[in-house]
Parts: structure tokens; sequence; C-alpha cells
């Protein structure tokens, strides 16, 4: 009985290949179509894709998503922020919005659309006294403020600091994170300018956020043992701007300080084993905070 020959090994998804190259998993014939390059010489498609399927996704020292590094958020805002300045200018119907008084749009101008979303407390429009304000059920203005802007100058230099900033930390704590911390600074700050302004005044500007994002900046930095020299000075020439220019909100750029800094220990501290239970339950608990302290405004609005 004679022997029969050797057969040459066929590539398993091309038979009409020979190769003497297999996969290093699963030890199946591929040809170079069907060939990836691994650590240690190649696999087959079958083994790379069920490989990335067991693997973890990347994660930040905080716990985020890799996909910051990419500032799809920051971008986001920053888009959020040009859009409502072009349709806030389209709702005046007039040069006032771009050119008014004391170049109107680019240091101050006020328009229909800031009048809406602005911060304001309460206030009794006439002749019939309808009343219009956050103490008038008008919560949504706690949100809104922080996309509004009272001219060009004014949305530029915040843009240009969100821009800075925002990439940093979005890249260092995620996406969902970032947005977490930027909405929670930008609404802690409106709410303190709702308490300690006065009821009829009106407060609009991403500053309450910005200012958060710097004092995340400066806990952040500390967490991961990195030298803070640098934000220091920054920060104190931004504070000193801000009592030092009429018509800032002071309330409004030190709540969202305070709001940022909470949130921010918030992130970089949780503990690593439950650190999202830890991120979003502390993150509950300023909200609710928040909440109180509003309700409490409107009730002594209201009396």
């Amino acid at each position: 009985m004679s022997e029969s020959p050797p057969t040459t090994p066929v590539c398993y998804r091309h038979p009409s290949r020979e190769t003497y190259v297999r996969c290093t998993r699963c030890d199946r014939p591929i040809c170079p179509d069907c060939m990836r390059e691994a650590s240690v010489g190649h696999q087959c498609p079958e083994c790379v894709a069920e490989g990335r399927r067991g693997q973890r996704p990347a994660r930040t020292a905080f716990g985020g998503g890799a996909a910051g590094r990419r500032g799809y958020v920051t971008r986001a805002l920053i888009a959020i922020n040009v859009a409502l300045i072009l349709l806030s200018i389209y709702t005046a119907r007039g040069g006032e919005a771009v050119a008014g008084a004391g170049f109107g749009g680019l240091l101050g101008g006020a328009t229909p659309l800031t009048d809406w979303g602005a911060v304001l407390g309460l206030d009794r429009v006439p002749p019939f006294g309808v009343e219009e304000g956050i103490a008038a059920g008008e919560y949504y203005r706690l949100f809104t403020a922080m996309f509004l802007h009272y001219g060009l100058l004014h949305l530029l230099m915040n843009m240009w600091a969100l821009w800075v900033l925002g990439r940093s930390l979005e890249a260092t704590l995620g996406p969902l994170r970032f947005l977490a911390l930027y909405l929670v600074a930008g609404v802690g700050g409106n709410v303190a300018a709702y308490l300690f302004s006065a009821p009829q005044a009106r407060t609009v500007g991403a500053s309450t956020a910005i200012f958060g994002l710097f004092a995340a900046l400066f806990v952040i930095m500390r967490r991961l043992g990195r030298d803070t020299s640098s934000v220091i000075p920054i920060l104190v020439v931004n504070l000193v701007f801000t009592f030092a220019v009429p018509g800032i909100s002071i309330a409004g750029h030190l709540g969202g300080l305070t709001a940022g800094a909470a949130m921010a220990l918030v992130l970089a501290y949780a503990p690593r084993s439950r650190r999202t239970l830890f991120q979003v339950g502390g993150g509950a608990v300023i909200g609710l905070v928040l909440t109180g302290l509003t309700l409490m405004q409107s009730a002594a609005l209201l009396a």
C-alpha cells in the first residue's frame, strides 16, 4: 500500500492559496492577505477581532473615557455658544447688538434672547405687573445664562479660555466627567448670582463655568502631583479683573469657582474601588445643595 504524498497547507479562508504561516493563537494556516501583525508572529482576522472584544477600553486616571483626548465636548460647547450669539444678534434685528453705544454688541449689548435667558431674580413687567425671573418659576435661566453673552468681545474672551482649559481637562477627565464639571460650575455660578445680585439684575456668560474650570485645573494638577505655580498667577489675575472692572458678576465668578472646585474634588479624590458611584453621588449632592439654595431664595423673594 503506497503512502499518499504530503499535502501543502492552504489558507483556511482562501483554499486556493498555499501557505506555511499559521496564526499564533489558533494555529490555522493564513495567507498574506489574512495575516494581522501581532506582538509575536501573525494572527488571523477572527482572532484579532476576538482579542479586541476582550480588551477593556482605555481609561483616564479619573475613570473617564480616552475619547476626551479629541476634545469633542469642548468643541461642541464652543459651537453652541457661537451659534447662540449669532441667534442673539439676529433677535435684536438692529445694529445695537453689533455696534451700539459703547461698542454695543462688542462690550455688552443686550438682546431679546439675553433678556429671555439671563439670570434674573424677580422683575415685574409694566404696565400690568407681570412677574418674570427665576422666582417666578423660570428656573431654566440658571442653565441658559451660561451659554449667552453680551457681545462679541465677551464671547471671544470666554471661548479662548474654554479652548485652552477645556481640551486639557477633557483629556484628563474624559468627555462625560468634563461635561458634568462644566455644567455644575456654570449652574453653581448662576445660583450664586441669583443669591447675591439685585433681583432685577440680569447676568449672562460662560465665565461662571470658566472660573470653575480654573479651580478644577488647580485641584486636578495637585491630585496628579504636578506643579501648579503656573495656574495660580492666572487665577489671581482673573480674580483681580473680576473685582476691578465694573459690571462683572462677582458672585457669579466666585460661585462658579467654588462649585467647580467642589466638583473637581469629587472627581479627583473618588476612591478607585467605587469611583463612578462616588463621583455620581458627589455630583448629585452638589446638585441638591444648589437646588435647595435656589428654592430658598425664591421663597424669600416671593415672601
